[in-house]
């Protein structure tokens, strides 16, 4: 059975477990090529086609999809969802999980940008799986409007914003009455490329958020930009866990370590393990599928980004998330970062996600980070 078929049945059937043990609904959307032939483009180059009735946008690369930005009721942040690799693998864990995923974490979702407590308000943890008697001190990133969206030869581009709100539940565009906290605007550049002779796509994103109140992201391990990829990525040294959130709510991390094999390894030499909590320019995570494909994302931080280099809060059971704000969240003996943005003040995140079927050096990602840090 292919992974889209899989893809179809999880996301039309699936059925995941929140942090504190309820059922979660699937989300009901899936690729438009899950609809049989004929429903991708097949032009060559980089195609952004904007469906706003269906809320989402779907990316596509040489007729072969590559994601789609999401921005579903429920989700409590848009999202790019799926990744694929350049041969068509899919990387990131399914929403909800496939069978034999780990279901913990049900805010893990895709690609996301967010942070955990920002004026004391958690947008990172939230989902559906929060109880409705403990929303109130969970945040949601509402999408306001696709600003605009090109397709191109080699790469293509989408402009969006969105708003984060102080409450947990957004009814709908423009109607949410508590005050605004951040206006986010999002360019998304989506390319494809070769990098040390494998074939590979990349996502920039640059994030600027602009205070519409004095904000403060208190230093915490939770955030900003964050991914949670498939199985098959995540590292077969994953211990069985506890861990908690913002507000203290534990959720259980199970180890089935079976058909794990990624690694990570950051531009100061750290790997495995060692890589969580640590900085550098660059990280990346490799991993080998069951019948023996190689693939990789590596994440590049830019020389312009607060508090460069970043943190890399990346965990063993798949969580591969970049927190330049979490300081003291990493290094407990040193001083909190408590990142402040005054009213109107803003403040801009720049960072490129590469796929690459395949293997790369460390030599290759220090001339792609080289080439990346070159840019404005």
């Amino acid at each position: 059975m292919s992974m889209f078929r899989l893809m179809a049945m999880g996301l039309v059937a699936g059925v995941a477990l929140g942090c504190s043990g309820e059922k979660l609904l699937p989300t009901p959307y899936m690729f438009a090529i899950l609809a049989g032939p004929g429903a991708v483009a097949t032009a060559p180059g980089v195609s952004v086609t904007v469906k706003d009735a269906e809320r989402r946008v779907d990316i596509t690369i040489d007729g072969k999809p590559f994601t789609s930005y999401l921005w579903r009721a429920g989700q409590r942040k848009p999202i790019l969802y799926p990744l694929l690799a350049p041969d068509g693998t899919t990387l990131t864990r399914g929403n909800p999980p496939l069978p034999g995923e780990r279901t913990d974490h049900p805010h893990h979702t895709g690609l996301w940008f967010n942070y955990s407590n920002v004026n004391n308000i958690d947008y990172w943890n939230n989902s559906d799986a929060i109880k409705p008697e403990a929303r109130a001190k969970y945040g949601s990133i509402d999408h306001d409007r696709i600003v605009s969206s090109k397709s191109g030869a080699t790469s293509g581009e989408l402009v969006t914003e969105s708003t984060w709100y102080p409450a947990s539940d957004v009814p709908s565009v423009g109607s949410n009455q508590t005050a605004h906290v951040l206006h986010q605007t999002t360019r998304y550049v989506f390319s494809k490329l070769t990098i040390d002779g494998k074939p590979a796509r990349s996502i920039d994103m640059t994030v600027t958020l602009k205070a519409l109140q004095t904000s403060v992201f208190h230093d915490d391990k939770d955030g900003m930009l964050g991914m949670r990829v498939a199985h098959f990525m995540e590292s077969a040294t994953a211990k069985p866990e506890v861990l908690r959130d913002a507000n203290g709510i534990a959720t259980p991390v199970a180890a089935p370590t079976a058909g794990a094999t990624g690694v990570y390894r950051t531009s100061e030499g750290k790997v495995g393990d060692d890589a969580w909590g640590t900085r550098g320019k660059w990280c990346e995570l490799s991993g080998s599928t069951a019948d023996g494909k190689a693939e990789t994302i590596a994440v590049l931080d830019h020389s312009g980004n607060p508090n460069y280099p970043t943190y890399w809060h990346a965990r063993d059971y798949g969580l591969f998330a970049v927190n330049p704000l979490g300081a003291h969240g990493f290094e407990p003996k040193g001083p909190a970062l408590n990142f402040t943005l005054d009213q109107g003040k803003s403040a801009t995140f720049h960072y490129r996600v590469i796929l690459i079927s395949g293997t790369v050096t460390p030599e290759a990602l220090n001339h792609q980070s080289d080439v990346f840090d070159s840019e404005k």
